[in-house]
């Protein structure tokens, strides 16, 4: 039975409402965000927004522990989902024993998420996964691999992940990612910026990098579990969408705590407050320890209730994973067969 083109999500004290939401078909372009949007140019840095941040831990965590359980999408509104969490992946290998033999076999499944006899089952032609991710000395050989499938390649920067070395270095690092073909840059900021309460520094320090990536987007990566507070998470978030940033993103998957429902909420609700004060839509990435296809509906679900449909397509929101995807996988065969797999057979490559 092909999967149904609308998914019914009820949202917070509302009767369920019906969206539609496009099958996730469509992908001969790279999946980036001037396909759509107007591209944010930055701002002067407003010291005083800042600094009037605040952020109410408890209540904050409340919300944010209330989500799982009360947003729930069965059957065919469960496969519909999934496939646009699939369609947000940015499918990432940063290891440090990467070898070309790993990355391409990373692309050829990026190209491919779902095996071809379930997508049938779901009546879907085609879908890839948002973006491949990885280091720099392994863009080329992603690039080539992906050639012809409209999928772009991001690589990590600026030192990543500790984001310690040079300046000077970290920006010569993005100018040689982009000479290298990325089309998208995960930098990390300085988090003592963040810790110090030297927004000037860390706006500076962005606003660089940012002209360094020129047409390629950035996504500024605020490593969320070393920040030390929410209040922190999100007047980072600002400074980072002031200084040009096309997406903020929590962590770099190598921190102790990554992505966290409370975090996300954060950042997301930042994201909202400089759209109304902007006009410029910026994108968010959650990233590290999302593993689970029902995690992935969980954050969906809060983009759409906190921001909309229009953060629920690729080029606004992405998902930074690799074991995501086999599990989403696995959900999806469940669907189609009514049994589980075992996991070893949906590998990444």
């Amino acid at each position: 039975m092909p999967v149904a083109l609308w998914v019914h999500l009820p949202t917070s004290g509302q009767m369920p409402v019906t969206t539609a939401i496009q099958t996730p078909t469509v992908t001969n372009q790279a999946q980036l965000p001037q396909v759509a949007e107007p591209r944010n140019p930055g701002m002067e840095l407003d010291l005083d927004w800042v600094r009037r941040v605040q952020a109410n831990t408890s209540a904050i965590e409340r919300r944010a522990a209330s989500l799982p359980g009360r947003r729930s999408v069965k059957k065919e509104y469960q496969a519909a989902w999934l496939l646009r969490a699939i369609t947000c992946i940015d499918l990432t290998t940063l290891a440090g024993d990467d070898t070309a033999g790993r990355v391409r076999r990373l692309c050829a499944k990026a190209a491919n998420p779902v095996r071809r006899d379930i997508l049938d089952a779901l009546g879907i032609d085609r879908i890839t996964t948002g973006a491949v991710c990885v280091y720099h000395d392994m863009i080329e050989t992603a690039v080539r691999a992906l050639n012809g499938t409209g999928i772009p390649v991001a690589a990590v920067s600026t030192g990543f992940p500790a984001g310690l070395s040079p300046l000077h270095l970290r920006i010569e690092e993005i100018r040689e990612s982009v000479k290298a073909g990325a089309e998208e840059i995960d930098i990390v900021i300085s988090r003592r910026h963040v810790l110090t309460g030297n927004w000037q520094a860390l706006y500076d320090e962005t606003k660089a990098m940012r002209e360094a990536c020129g047409e390629a987007h950035m996504k500024a990566i605020l490593a969320t579990g070393e920040l030390g507070s929410l209040r922190n998470v999100a007047r980072a978030s600002y400074v980072a969408m002031m200084g040009g940033s096309d997406f903020i993103k929590t962590s770099t998957g190598k921190e102790s705590v990554n992505a966290t429902l409370p975090v996300t909420l954060v950042m997301i609700r930042a994201i909202r407050d400089f759209h109304a004060r902007t006009g410029y839509r910026i994108g968010y990435k959650p990233a590290g320890g999302i593993s689970k296809a029902k995690d992935a509906i969980t954050y969906l679900a809060m983009m759409k209730d906190e921001l909309g449909d229009r953060w629920l397509q690729p080029d606004l929101f992405r998902f930074g994973a690799s074991s995501l995807l086999s599990d989403i996988e696995r959900q999806l065969e469940h669907h189609v067969t009514g049994r589980y797999s075992a996991l070893h057979r949906h590998a990444m490559g």
